[in-house]
């Protein structure tokens, strides 16, 4: 039984801020990535440093207020995980907007023994898009006490497994970072 958190705790600022609120065919990428999420599970939230994102049906959950950057979010997932009594917690991100269907069926399966199942695709780890033991929460102090704040990182420290997804022209990792970004995805939407 999993739980899926959706990472929104960036601040969006190559993008001109805001980037949950942003819109791509019509909705925002907000909107998309709580659809996405719950076609995986019926325990949801999304992770926010500081923004308010409004009504979206689901829960919502703050950032570690002490840590920056994703892993931040990365904590208030593990432990919104815990609260839920799920076994393990799926971070998406909100600026990936076509993530491959079967993303949380090949992460579980892959995970057996390891601490987290992260995706892989063209040689790119994206950490945000991993799916992480709950149990994760509990290494969290020794990690953070080393002074090392990244998602890979965390994933290193614990034990983790990349899988791979094919490299292709239309990457589903894609991710949007910049007002160019948004228009090559309106571009591939519509493609």
């Amino acid at each position: 039984m999993i739980a899926v958190v959706i990472l929104a705790g960036g601040e969006g600022s190559r993008i001109g801020g805001d980037k949950p609120a942003r819109t791509l065919g019509g909705n925002t990428l907000l909107d998309r990535a709580v659809e996405f999420a719950r076609g995986l599970s019926d325990k949801i939230a999304i992770a926010v440093r500081d923004q308010q994102i409004g009504d979206v049906g689901v829960d919502v959950v703050p950032d570690e207020p002490e840590v920056e950057g994703p892993l931040g979010g990365l904590i208030a997932a593990l432990r919104f995980a815990s609260d839920k009594s799920a076994d393990a917690v799926l971070t998406l991100p909100t600026d990936m907007p076509f993530l491959p269907p079967d993303l949380a069926d090949r992460l579980e399966h892959d995970l057996a023994d390891r601490s987290a199942a992260i995706a892989l695709s063209g040689e790119h780890l994206h950490p945000v898009c991993g799916l992480w033991h709950s149990d994760v929460l509990d290494a969290v102090p020794d990690y953070l006490a080393s002074g090392r704040r990244s998602l890979r990182g965390l994933a290193e420290a614990v034990g983790y497994v990349a899988v791979e997804w094919p490299d292709h022209p239309s990457d589903p990792f894609f991710n949007i970072n910049t007002p160019a970004d948004l228009a090559e995805a309106e571009r591939r939407l519509k493609a």
